[in-house]
């Protein structure tokens, strides 16, 4: 997946959110901005080419607090869509945030 086609999608205002997504947003205390703030400067992590419909990858940002997103890409259309966004933890993730636990 290629970070730099979510970033243009960014800057072009081409982010589709659901009603879902932005519920849940809102009760983690994620704003739109800390979203767009994180695939504009942080990394990808994960990648999921096989995510139906689209690819999609789970980015790392760690600036004032760290945040993961996943977010998927359209090729056919250039839109990014946003999955999730949520403050990754302890209990899921080593240290770094980039590594998973072992369950």
């Amino acid at each position: 997946m290629e970070i730099n086609n979510i970033r243009d999608a960014v800057r072009d205002m081409r982010l589709v959110w659901n009603k879902h997504i932005l519920e849940r947003m809102m009760k983690r205390g994620v704003s739109r901005e800390e979203v767009k703030q994180a695939i504009l400067y942080g990394e990808i992590i994960e990648e999921y080419p096989n995510d139906y419909p689209f690819p999609s990858c789970l980015i790392l940002y760690n600036h004032l607090r760290p945040l993961h997103i996943v977010a998927a890409y359209s090729e056919e259309n250039r839109n990014a869509y946003i999955i999730t966004a949520y403050i990754p933890d302890s209990d899921h993730f080593e240290s770094d945030l980039k590594t998973r636990r072992v369950q």
